[in-house]
């Protein structure tokens, strides 16, 4: 009898195909193509006693910084929504958004979410056109944020 990989459980990577992405408080979710920069780091300090024996630095973890995320989706038709967003920044009053991406198991339950907290667009890039081009047009849309939350499940 074959092996359909249900006894393998928790063994298999989770594959990264099947994810959502949820912008705040207009509560939509939005479909796109891509989610990248989903990164977070620890910037070193380093600090030597002035009698300490040992003629080296320790090394103790200091501001955290994270990455901006990028997100890529198909450019429709009478949809501005990130335009709309990006236009609302003016002189440091931008309406900053919770955005929550869930990767997803085969029946749609979330099994990692990362959570951004106070996002706001800082870079969008429209598609780029060709007359002998056989692509969907794709718009970049490009978040800094305040923090990076990683939790299991939903």
């Amino acid at each position: 009898m074959a092996d359909d990989g249900s006894k393998q459980g928790s063994t298999w990577p989770l594959p990264k195909f099947y994810f959502t992405v949820n912008l705040g408080s207009q509560d939509k979710t939005v479909s796109f193509q891509e989610v990248s920069g989903l990164d977070t780091e620890t910037q070193p300090i380093e600090y030597r006693h002035g009698d300490n024996k040992v003629f080296s630095t320790i090394k103790m973890p200091g501001i955290v910084k994270t990455g901006n995320v990028t997100l890529k989706k198909g450019i429709f038709v009478n949809d501005n929504n990130f335009w709309k967003w990006y236009d609302a920044i003016k002189m440091n009053t931008i309406k900053r958004e919770t955005v929550v991406i869930q990767l997803l198991d085969e029946s749609a339950k979330p099994t990692m979410t990362w959570t951004l907290s106070n996002a706001w667009p800082t870079k969008i890039t429209g598609t780029d056109m060709k007359s002998d081009a056989n692509e969907v047009a794709v718009e970049t849309l490009e978040l800094a944020h305040e923090g990076l939350t990683i939790a299991n499940g939903g």
